[in-house]
């Protein structure tokens, strides 16, 4: 990406003093609709029409070029053919305009012939020095300066808080009708398209900026400059922005990690899981819990802890919200016996004290139950957010609603909360001006729409608040040995391997290399133990396989020979093998094995997993994921994040690993990943042995790249 993207040049771009509309034609339902959209924010006395006929357009004169004008403008809204599009920007930049716009398509979305002009259309823009938004896409617009210049109809006309952005332009039109509905004020939208030269980075990065706009939602397909949005989403988390992201699409990495179980644990998707959780961007999966989690997080900031407490004058609605919060994690925690107490002051003797809490038909009698309750829940230790939940209406019929009293009265409650507090309405439906006129009168300044979706929402704001306090940048890793750069190619053995960890740090079971029988019964004399014999050879990565694997061998002669003797003929029916040795160990029984290995993502770099390895790698299922580097602080969360977890825990009286031990070894293997560098594709060991505070790698596979790579 060009490096004159800066907050400058997007500065001129998204806040313009003027906009001509390049391509402006009576015929072009373009064309009409964002001189409309112009003339209704009122625009459009800063708006220049370009025809190249020089036709009255939209009742109004036209210039055939930009050259024309003859005023400064800092953006170009070109709705030209492809074929035309590089004419015109020769047009753009001779009128000294440094931004355009480009809605046309057959770019980089439409194959090989497609991509060919996208790089010509970067191309030419960079060498006139004008930055480029598009292609294929419908245009942007700022709700705070009122300043629409896109193609999209019936656009909100409040500002809001929230900055929506997407790589799709058909589909925002949507997400702007469904944001109005459900009254999520948006400050900016911008389609996207092809993210030829300004991606989703370099606007996210604008809009963190941005003193309107508290959080950030964008609807992508992918990430196309993944430093600059990593970047960004840093910046984001620092300044208390949640940004919520609707990533469409998932794949695995290619086949050239299929050798290998990690390959196996890391995919596409899971590697912008992982991405985002480092980076504490909210994940959703759909348009709905997108917007309004984006709402929710610009409406309540940061919270100070996870917890959620609810309010409800119905049980039903406590009863789905409890069912919803064990479904998606959401935290509802157990009251504190002083929250408690002060509760059962307000409550009727029949009504049950717990979270969710039902404040009973009692509160129609007298609502100051709903004030009083939302107050003493928001002063619970645990509770970081408090949400009221009750019917909120929509169509005016002409009299005075029935239910303000209890809005005022949740109001009431909301003003006086120590904490962060929310107003749920039962189902999804539109807030309408009635709607704001009720909330207005009771003091109720933000709506959630629907109980699945609160629970959504709320869950998120409460996630995001604490991973996005520790979205620091790790500290360098420790040195680490590693070998010469001219030796790291092909596919490596284990006994080699085996002194690439050891030689890093990383520890590893005892063994032996035997080139012969003799050596064998030598190495097995001095471990004096029962044995693990296995082949070595760089062409078997799965020994066990092909029967190069004798385990359970005694520390005798005869037993020792005939194992010797046994992986080295599974070897020889390899075609091809290159037989380096036999490894001789002691034989491991008990702990608990874990995988542990990294594989590079061609975007986001190497990635590291942590799983339940072993035979059950690929039944289980159970892994966690993270970009590199680690702390042994972070390799710790990350197997906690296992679900089996217990088992390390020492569950069913196995013995309790030395969490910190194993959290040490793994963030090593990260270390180690790193300072490889580009030289590697894959690293794994599977397993690592655990039994309490002995961490060991029994075995382990490395590939490096190709060195054509570099």
């Amino acid at each position: 990406m060009p490096s004159d993207i800066t907050g400058e040049r997007l500065t001129s771009l998204f806040r313009p003093r003027s906009v001509a509309l390049v391509g402006a034609a009576n015929k072009s339902t373009f064309s009409g609709l964002a001189y409309r959209n112009l003339v209704e924010f009122g625009f459009d006395a800063n708006t220049f029409l370009v025809n190249r006929r020089g036709a009255e357009t939209h009742g109004r004169a036209t210039v055939t070029s930009c050259r024309e004008i003859g005023e400064p403008v800092d953006v170009a809204y070109l709705m030209v053919p492809q074929a035309g599009t590089l004419e015109a920007l020769d047009d753009v930049a001779a009128a000294g305009i440094r931004n355009a716009v480009v809605l046309s398509s057959g770019y980089g979305e439409a194959g090989e012939a497609g991509r060919a002009a996208q790089e010509e259309l970067v191309a030419h823009a960079r060498s006139l020095d004008v930055a480029l938004l598009g292609p294929n896409m419908l245009g942007f617009a700022n709700f705070v300066d009122r300043i629409p210049v896109c193609s999209i109809p019936e656009l909100p006309t409040v500002a809001g808080p929230v900055a929506l952005l997407s790589q799709s332009g058909a589909s925002s039109a949507a997400m702007l009708q469904f944001a109005t509905m459900v009254n999520v004020g948006l400050s900016y939208m911008v389609t996207l398209g092809n993210e030829a030269m300004i991606t989703a980075g370099h606007v996210l990065d604008f809009v963190v900026d941005d003193p309107h706009t508290r959080a950030v939602a964008v609807f992508m397909e992918t990430v196309r400059d993944p430093e600059v949005f990593r970047r960004a989403a840093r910046r984001a988390a620092e300044a208390g922005k949640a940004v919520v992201v609707l990533k469409a699409g998932s794949s695995e990495l290619s086949a050239r990690t299929a050798a290998a179980h990690t390959g196996a644990l890391v995919g596409d998707d899971r590697v912008i899981d992982a991405v985002f959780a480092e980076l504490g961007v909210i994940r959703v999966d759909s348009i709905e819990d997108m917007l309004i989690t984006a709402g929710a997080a610009a409406a309540l900031g940061r919270l100070e802890r996870p917890g959620i407490g609810i309010v409800s004058i119905s049980g039903g609605a406590c009863d789905i919200i409890a069912d919803r919060a064990e479904d998606l994690g959401a935290a509802l925690p157990e009251l504190a016996e002083e929250t408690r107490t002060a509760l059962a002051d307000i409550m009727p003797a029949y009504g049950t004290i717990q979270n969710p809490l039902d404040v009973t038909g009692a509160a129609i009698l007298d609502p100051t139950i709903f004030t009083r309750s939302v107050q003493v829940l928001s002063n619970d230790p645990s509770i970081g957010v408090v949400g009221i939940v009750q019917g909120m209406p929509w169509i005016d019929d002409g009299r005075p609603y029935f239910g303000q009293m209890f809005i005022d009265a949740i109001g009431a409650g909301m003003a006086a909360a120590a904490g962060p507090t929310a107003f749920i309405n039962q189902v999804v439906q539109p807030v309408t001006d009635y709607s704001r006129d009720v909330m207005a009168k009771g003091g109720v300044p933000y709506v959630i729409p629907g109980l699945r979706q609160a629970v959504v929402a709320l869950r998120n704001v409460a996630w995001w608040s604490q991973a996005s306090r520790v979205t620091t940048v790790a500290a360098p890793p420790a040195a680490v040995v590693v070998p010469p750069r001219e030796t790291r190619s092909g596919h490596w053995s284990e006994a080699a391997a085996r002194r690439l960890l050891t030689d890093a740090g990383v520890p590893v079971v005892p063994a032996r290399l035997a080139a012969s029988a003799d050596e064998a019964v030598a190495a097995a004399a001095e471990l004096d133990r029962p044995l693990a014999l296995k082949i070595v050879s760089p062409g078997i990565l799965h020994k066990s396989d092909i029967g190069g694997v004798r385990l359970d061998v005694a520390p005798d002669e005869a037993a020792v020979r005939a194992a010797y003797a046994a992986v080295t003929a599974a070897a020889a029916a390899v075609p091809g093998a290159r037989v380096d040795g036999v490894l001789v160990s002691p034989m491991r029984r008990g702990g608990v094995e874990l995988l542990v290995g990294v594989v590079r993502d061609a975007q986001w770099g190497p990635m590291l997993a942590v799983a339940f390895g072993g035979i059950y790698v690929e039944i289980l299922h159970d892994s966690v994921l993270a970009p590199l580097p680690v702390t042994p602080a972070q390799a710790r969360g990350l197997l906690e994040r296992l679900r089996g977890i217990a088992l390390l825990r020492g569950a069913r009286g196995g013995t309790p690993a030395d969490l910190g031990a194993v959290a040490a070894a793994v963030a090593r293997v990260g270390d180690l990943a790193l300072a490889l560098g580009d030289d590697l594709e894959s690293l794994e060991i599977n397993p690592l042995r655990v039994d309490g505070d002995v961490v060991e790698a029994l075995d382990a596979v490395v590939t490096w790249a190709r060195k054509d790579r570099h």
